[in-house]
């Protein structure tokens, strides 16, 4: 029988303070988790479904011109859908343009790719909804874009669907057309492009993996390259959009610090919850000591008391945690400012390993702290306590 388990279970903690601490500081540490993973994962596939996870450009990287192009259909295709992590690859071509619709005229980036949707044929387009609201255009009406290159070319979309934009960045202002009307625009034949666009899944999408199919890619194609033709360039979104990604590390940061700080909030309160009770258990330290118990089995008391509580407030910070991101996620209840965040709401994403990982670690440090007050006990003296008795 295990006697440290049967004391422990007799003695109450009456320590509601520092349960409601732990709770606190354990709902924190998940939301600041959840929240720091959904920022990560909302911009990534954000700033993929924009522009792919790595683009092959052409070598003088002015690809939203006319006057620059590549081959969509290398005699390398196949080695890049080969490497590791890459999920597809396809061409897309970009146009600079300037909508106007009466007397509201506004720059765009102009897209064309395969498949987007059936009805992006014929001069159909989907627009994001920020540039249907400062254009006062929706779906089934028609606008006039200009082109500037070696003469100016005015074409006339229509509007097929308006979409959301999944991240505010300067490419929140593309506009989604056919391929094919793309390269009719800019007399290309059917198998050039303005770049190859490869996504990756999921996993290889940190920046480390991100970077080495990035290397991978560039060398396939500048080994597979003719000698009398460039080779094209294999640009990361992390080398697109440097200042975002600075801006996930920073947040990374910031949650380091919160789960840091919280873990020590409830550490010193547990700390303080426990000293009480070793204080209000000095006759019963006495008298476990005077029974033969050493000053360790009867620290092993006090600290499975202690483990119950940590754990108990443990398990409320965790459901408050998960009940506010399934609320968030599906209602979008707390904004941002897009201009500041890049995002419109704070995005959840709860992310097993790394909540498991938090409580883990919180809970070991918060046990390790828990080691300083029992050095109290080796203090108590069983001949005064007993007599005191």
């Amino acid at each position: 029988m295990d006697v440290t388990g049967f004391i422990a279970g007799k003695l109450r903690f009456k320590g509601k303070v520092a349960m409601v601490s732990i709770a606190i500081s354990f709902f924190v540490m998940i939301l600041a988790v959840s929240i720091s993973y959904g920022f990560r994962e909302k911009i990534r596939d954000g700033l993929s479904s924009f522009s792919g996870d790595i683009q092959l450009t052409p070598p003088d990287m002015n690809f939203v011109s006319e006057g620059s192009s590549l081959n969509s259909e290398p005699s390398y295709l196949s080695d890049i859908e080969n490497v590791p992590g890459v999920k597809n690859v396809y061409p897309a071509i970009y146009r600079a343009g300037v909508i106007k619709n009466g007397e509201d005229i506004h720059g765009v980036l102009f897209k064309g790719v395969e498949n987007y949707a059936d009805s992006l044929s014929g001069l159909g387009v989907s627009i994001p909804r920020r540039l249907s609201e400062l254009l006062k255009i929706g779906v089934g009406d028609s606008f006039q874009a200009y082109f500037v290159g070696d003469r100016v070319k005015v074409r006339k979309f229509s509007v097929v669907s308006v979409y959301e934009s999944p991240v505010q960045v300067d490419e929140s202002l593309m506009v989604f057309a056919s391929l094919e009307d793309m390269r009719r625009l800019n007399g290309w034949d059917e198998n050039e492009a303005s770049v190859l666009e490869v996504t990756l899944d999921d996993a290889h999408r940190d920046a480390h993996l991100m970077s080495e199919a990035t290397g991978h890619i560039g060398m396939i194609a500048l080994l597979a390259t003719p000698d009398d033709e460039s080779a094209p360039v294999a640009q990361s979104m992390m080398d697109k959009y440097p200042q975002l990604f600075d801006w996930l590390n920073l947040i990374d940061f910031n949650v380091v610090f919160i789960l840091l700080l919280m873990t020590i909030v409830a550490g010193f309160n547990m700390i303080s919850g426990l000293l009480i009770l070793l204080f209000r258990s000095i006759s019963t330290i006495g008298t476990l000591k005077s029974m033969g118990m050493t000053d360790r089995s009867i620290s092993m008391v006090f600290l499975k008391v202690s483990s119950n509580l940590v754990l108990k407030g443990m398990a409320i910070g965790n459901a408050l945690a998960f009940l506010f991101c399934i609320i968030q996620s599906q209602t979008h209840l707390i904004k941002l400012d897009p201009a500041n965040y890049f995002l419109s709401y704070v995005p959840v994403t709860v992310n097993i390993p790394m909540v498991i990982a938090a409580d883990v670690i919180a809970y070991v440090a918060i046990m390790l702290l828990l080691l300083i007050p029992t050095k109290f006990i080796a203090r108590v003296d069983p001949a005064q306590t007993v007599r005191a008795q």
